[in-house]
């Protein structure tokens, strides 16, 4: 009787487990530069090229999200080009992976609609160095898709990145500020 009771709470415990897939999103970097003759702003890459999924269970995570690092865009082809060469390497690292391990913020079972808070802790893999990241946002469930908009930051020096040094570069924080915007399915 006592191995039935075990079988069907951890049939339930399973039943509990969803998967999401990306259906579409945005990822991007923001950077602090000052620029000779243009002074501070931010420069901004996007790219659309992203996949993955992750399985929520409780408070644990599993999956991994691919960020596409060659399809990276900002406003200045020369700045893309730098990136992807020097900074990125992304000849030889063409993708930045995040394997997520815990999701706080959410109600178990998962809604079916509502906005919450979450944090996202997980490896982020960028180049051939891996550091566990912190993401804040929100994450928003419209029956069976979930909109979640997610930022973290870190230095350059977390993940063995060259801050970019060139003629008319002033400065460069030393904080790369990375965002994603995705709306998962369930599966």
């Amino acid at each position: 009787m006592k191995g039935w009771l075990f079988a069907a709470a951890l049939l339930a415990l399973t039943a509990l487990a969803q998967t999401f897939e990306v259906a579409s999103g945005e990822a991007r970097y923001r950077v602090r530069e000052e620029l000779l003759q243009v002074g501070l702003a931010d420069a901004v890459g996007t790219t659309k090229a992203v996949r993955g999924e992750v399985r929520l269970q409780g408070g644990q995570a599993t999956g991994s999200f691919t960020v596409d690092l060659q399809e990276l865009k900002s406003d200045q082809a020369r700045r893309d080009n730098y990136l992807r060469q020097n900074t990125l390497q992304t000849d030889r690292f063409p993708t930045a992976t995040f394997r997520p391990k815990r999701v706080e913020g959410l109600p178990n079972p998962l809604p079916q609609s509502g906005k919450f808070p979450v944090r996202v802790v997980g490896d982020l893999t960028l180049r051939d160095v891996t550091r566990e990241v912190v993401w804040e946002g929100e994450a928003e469930f419209l029956d069976q898709e979930v909109r979640v908009a997610l930022r973290t930051e870190f230095p350059f020096e977390k993940f063995n990145l060259v801050q970019p040094r060139v003629p008319i570069l002033l400065s460069v924080e030393d904080r790369i500020r990375l965002e994603v915007d995705l709306a998962l399915r369930r599966k």
